[in-house]
């Protein structure tokens, strides 16, 4: 097929040796199916951000760290060197994530590098060899639901162990292959301690994922593992080898009103009472 512009530079350089096929058009990128030397492998083409479609982008942003004045000054005024520079930041924070999660022994594609706004990485394939299916697209039993939702939420909390919450992570942002689920599209993933979006993000993460294997095994959709995994979190109690329950009570229960009005009207009667017994103490005989 054609060679996409923002690839040429990679045949060039040799690092890429030929474009296979397109994969998939998304919301912020476009991914080809590549071979590079004897690898085949695949390339994430970020789309300008004129172009890209991604909403919302300022709350996944906050808490980035610009360690550069002019950078950081540069992008607070939305100059062209600024944007440059905002464009830059969301590519390599998807590069830094995969490093960062594949270490932590999160399932992700294994990133080989980004250049020029794309971005190598390993292609997920099934049993078969083939491109693997998007979660979305497949079908399981109940039990197999069961299983992979439990190595998801393994993967959540071993992301939130080292810092990191996805952020829009749903089935349309994970693969199947012949092991179970695997992690992408991580550009826009937090901070979990420099974000004040970090909590909600969190808890729609877990929701997005026990709802879609919550249709192949309904139990699963009463458990509450987004609340228990960050409550355990905040309480500095999280370890990636955590044994969950998906049990979790909230601390603040809705107040049983007419108990209260009947614990208030008894503690007033209580006053009543030793405020007449003082007054009688005081009587002369």
């Amino acid at each position: 097929m054609k060679i996409p512009k923002q690839i040429q530079p990679l045949v060039d350089d040799g690092l890429v040796d030929e474009v296979i096929s397109r994969l998939m058009s998304g919301k912020e990128a476009d991914v080809y199916v590549v071979r590079c030397a004897d690898q085949i492998q695949c390339a994430k083409v970020y789309k300008d951000a004129v172009k890209r479609s991604f909403k919302q982008a300022v709350q996944y942003q906050e808490g980035r760290k610009v360690r550069n004045s002019r950078r950081s000054r540069a992008m607070s005024k939305g100059s062209k060197f600024g944007r440059k520079q905002q464009e830059e930041i969301w590519q390599n924070t998807e590069v830094d994530a995969l490093y960062k999660l594949a270490e932590a022994g999160v399932r992700v594609p294994k990133p080989f590098g980004c250049y020029n706004g794309v971005l190598l990485m390993e292609l997920i394939t099934d049993e078969n060899g083939d491109v693997a299916d998007r979660l979305n697209d497949v079908s399981m039993s109940a039990e197999q639901a069961v299983e992979d939702h439990a190595l998801m939420m393994r993967d959540i909390v071993r992301m939130l162990c080292i810092g990191l919450v996805h952020g829009d992570l749903s089935e349309f942002n994970v693969l199947v292959d012949e092991y179970g689920p695997v992690i992408i599209d991580l550009p826009q993933v937090v901070n979990a301690a420099a974000n004040n979006n970090a909590k909600s993000l969190f808890l729609r993460d877990v929701e997005n994922m026990t709802r879609y294997y919550g249709q192949y095994e309904p139990t699963l959709l009463n458990t509450r593992y987004g609340e228990e995994i960050w409550s355990l979190y905040e309480e500095g109690a999280l370890t990636p080898d955590t044994i969950l329950s998906g049990e979790f009570t909230d601390s603040q229960q809705s107040a049983d009103v007419d108990s209260v009005l009947e614990e208030i009207k008894a503690a007033f009667e209580e006053q009543q009472l030793r405020e007449a017994r003082a007054r009688e103490s005081e009587t002369p005989d």
